[in-house]
């Protein structure tokens, strides 16, 4: 294989953005499993003080998991998501926000988010790293991402979670979020937002598995459980699409029924991870790495569909707003793919 290495003479800030974007994958990853090892390393090394500490700690993270769900109230410190490290990671793809319609903060919401592609880029990044283009196309919006449960027991890892805005997607989470008043009055909203609008990535680890450059498969005929939660809460749901989402990063073969798939079809049974191997480019190069393609990223909000609150919802009505959903994501991409996908003749959108 030919490598194509990256020419010296690339600008001083594209160079700044691979670095952002470097430093960040790696650093996730180092953290993501090396908390464990240096958890396991105090425990069976540490002295008897530092052993003491790391259970106490360990106990803690459990019992104020059970507890707050690991929520952490309001958009956090303002650093933690808006800084220099990742406004570059945002212009290294670029990523963009757009804005079809209004979301009063007099309500709260769920964002139906597709497609997962292998990392859900687009989302994390406007609702959960860099909020500025988000605060300032809904303002009085609370921007939150919701992702596995588990994620929030990791140690260490947790807390940067928590201070990107990442709330667990469990049921009581979610719950707790959503049916937040929305009195400007209200204790809750001294921070001056009153709406929680929570995202999300309805296709989650299935979608993930399908993810490939060019192709649109979205996981999402059997998953009502978010039209449920809306209607539970009262909560509309916004429709959005992150057009280049799928471009980033490509991964393994997987078609269904190989080896491959079945594996990983094994592996999220059992932890509701998939273990996907992407492919993407180096620091230095373009032909092979760890690294996402800088590839823009366009995440469209549509218009939210309300609903009728009930505790107890009718399966009737879940069927008919979550065909709605369907309906309406359909109608964007074709309105947008156009605009927002280069060559976009040959892509559809495959919802499964």
């Amino acid at each position: 294989m030919k490598i194509e290495w990256a020419p010296k003479g690339v600008p001083m800030e594209r160079r700044r953005q691979t670095f952002a974007m470097a430093f960040l994958i790696l650093s996730f990853m180092i953290l993501s499993f090396g908390s464990y090892f240096f958890v396991a390393a105090v425990l069976f090394y540490g002295s008897l003080l530092w052993r003491t500490i790391m259970v106490i700690y360990l106990v803690y993270v459990y019992a104020n998991h059970k507890r707050t769900h690991s929520i952490m109230d309001g958009n956090g410190w303002k650093i933690n998501r808006n800084n220099w490290l990742f406004r570059h990671y945002r212009d290294y793809f670029p990523v963009q926000l757009v804005k079809t319609a209004e979301l009063p903060p007099n309500k709260n919401y769920i964002l139906a988010s597709f497609p997962h592609g292998i990392l859900g880029t687009g989302i994390s990044i406007n609702m959960g790293l860099d909020i500025s283009k988000w605060l300032q196309l809904f303002p009085q919006v609370r921007p939150k991402v919701a992702t596995l449960d588990q994620n929030f027991l990791t140690p260490i890892v947790r807390g940067l979670l928590r201070s990107w805005g990442l709330v667990s997607v469990s049921k009581e989470a979610l719950v707790y979020l959503l049916t937040k008043s929305n009195d400007p009055k209200h204790k809750d909203n001294r921070d001056g937002f009153t709406s929680n609008a929570v995202a999300i990535l309805v296709g989650g680890a299935q979608e993930a598995l399908d993810s490939h450059p060019g192709k649109y498969i979205l996981t999402l005929k059997n998953r009502k459980g978010f039209v449920k939660m809306a209607i539970r809460t009262g909560s509309s749901i916004v429709p959005t699409f992150s057009f280049g989402e799928v471009d980033i990063l490509d991964q393994v073969a997987n078609p269904p029924n190989s080896r491959v798939r079945r594996f990983q079809d094994f592996v999220k049974r059992i932890t509701g991870i998939s273990p996907l191997i992407p492919v993407g480019r180096g620091i230095f190069n373009y032909s092979f790495g760890f690294l996402p393609n800088r590839r823009r990223i366009v995440q469209v909000v549509g218009a939210p569909i309300d609903v009728v609150q009930s505790d107890q919802p009718d399966a009737a009505y879940v069927d008919k707003i979550h065909k709605q959903v369907i309906d309406d994501l359909e109608k964007m991409f074709a309105k947008y793919k156009d605009q927002y996908i280069p060559n976009s003749k040959q892509d559809k959108l495959i919802i499964h």
